[in-house]
């Protein structure tokens, strides 16, 4: 048996542990920006283990001070008094006043006039969410972590199938009360259908499908319900009069005609895809990205990216990965995105991914009158260190001088921070444009 945990508004909840006062009331968690890495000061910030999902590695710390009504003002309101901010999170007392997770701040505020706002700290909820992780691996053999408050396990020769509601029951209680978190389980022959079965009853609820109920669970439940089934998908099932689950079964030959991701998705349905639980995956990709206020000056706006660079690369080497695909995206106030992807035959080190992001900087800012509020960096496509070694001769000796100097600047900020050394630009407001 497969078991699915999903923490109930997990940061909401998070933020109840450490403020009981918020409890039984309207809350909403308001996407905060983590000014403190673009600062010329130095600032503590701390590496955590991965969460899964998109949450960065890094996170600077802020000082908690309790809940003050207020305190979301100097953040979310600018100069002229307009209210900035976009809803991560709500509880379920806002969620009856129609707010959603992506709602604007300031129409939240009009749904719910006595709405309590809190800025989002990511380093607590972070941590919070690997002490979860580190209790139930002591409860289940065999744990993925599929987000920051979401876990699936494989009970298979551990807990007895009779015995898995009462096991999850346990185990709710046991969380509630060691972590002041609530938290909804469900369990299945599968992962997929377990996860829809916590769906199916929250907050802190309990639903157990035996696999040969499967069929009857999901019949009339709306095709948008299914984890995995997106917009897109949903156009296409209704153009076809299908608007259940059990429809979509009804009309196996039909789907498994778009392919694999038909085929995969009547398994998934049927609950007999045999999708295992894997306790760790390799990476994929990782990145960094920041929003902020509209900025204008150029040379700010690249400060802040060289400043993201150093970070990433920090986490790169700390990670021990050696990408080969480079992506640098921005935003800028109207809502144009600007964004490009490169794919670079050399060795990884700090030095050289700043100068590709000054170069790709240049290239990607096509819209110069335009002030820009949004920058994110990532990596991919990541090879062996034995791979590395086919890298371009042409940069051999350079890359291997570089990579040498990272692996220096990685042990000092391991010892002293991940600010104790950056380059000159870093340190200067408005910063003019870097040389190297």
């Amino acid at each position: 048996m497969i078991i699915h945990l999903d923490l109930d508004c997990f940061f909401v909840s998070a933020e109840r542990t450490r403020m009981p006062e918020l409890k039984g009331r309207p809350v909403v968690v308001c996407k905060s920006s983590d000014t403190k890495i673009f600062s010329t000061h130095d600032s503590e910030s701390m590496m955590t283990e991965s969460v899964g999902g998109f949450n960065g590695l890094i996170q600077h710390k802020k000082a908690f001070k309790g809940f003050d009504k207020d305190a979301w003002k100097k953040e979310f309101l600018d100069e002229r008094g307009r209210i900035h901010g976009i809803v991560i999170a709500k509880s379920y007392e806002a969620k009856k006043y129609g707010i959603k997770t992506g709602t604007s701040l300031r129409d939240a505020l009009a749904m719910c006039p006595k709405l309590l706002i809190v800025p989002s700290d990511h380093l607590f909820y972070q941590l919070l969410s690997t002490k979860l992780k580190a209790f139930l691996q002591t409860k289940i053999p065999i744990l993925e972590q599929y987000s920051i408050d979401e876990f699936w396990g494989d009970l298979k020769g551990w807990v007895k199938e009779e015995e898995t509601y009462a096991f999850m029951a346990s185990l709710q209680k046991e969380i509630l009360e060691t972590f002041d978190l609530p938290i909804s389980i469900g369990a299945s022959s599968s992962k997929w259908i377990a996860k829809l079965a916590t769906d199916f009853r929250k907050p802190y609820g309990l639903t157990l499908v035996p696999k040969n109920e499967v069929s009857s669970f999901i019949a009339d439940m709306p095709v948008a319900s299914f984890p995995g089934i997106g917009k897109v998908l949903q156009k296409k099932f209704t153009s076809y009069g299908i608007e259940t689950l059990g429809e979509v079964l009804e009309h196996q030959k039909l789907v498994s005609g778009w392919g694999t991701i038909g085929k995969d998705l009547l398994l998934r349905i049927s609950g007999v895809d045999n999708e295992p639980v894997v306790a760790k995956r390799d990476r994929r990709s990782i990145g960094i990205s920041r929003n902020f206020q509209v900025v204008q000056n150029r040379n700010e706006v690249l400060r802040r990216a060289i400043i993201l660079s150093r970070h990433l690369s920090y986490t790169i080497a700390k990670l021990d990965l050696h990408p080969t695909t480079y992506y640098f995206g921005i935003k800028y106030e109207n809502g144009i995105a600007s964004k490009i992807s490169q794919t670079i035959d050399r060795s990884f080190s700090e030095s050289m991914y700043r100068e590709w992001v000054v170069q790709s900087f240049k290239t990607l800012d096509s819209h110069p009158h335009y002030g820009i509020h949004f920058l994110s960096l990532a990596v991919s496509n990541f090879v062996t260190p034995t791979q590395t070694k086919t890298f371009s001769l042409l940069h051999a000796n350079d890359d291997e001088k570089s990579k040498r100097l990272s692996e220096k600047l990685t042990k000092l900020r391991d010892k002293y921070g991940v600010d104790i050394i950056r380059s000159g630009v870093e340190k200067q407001d408005n910063a003019i444009t870097p040389h190297f």
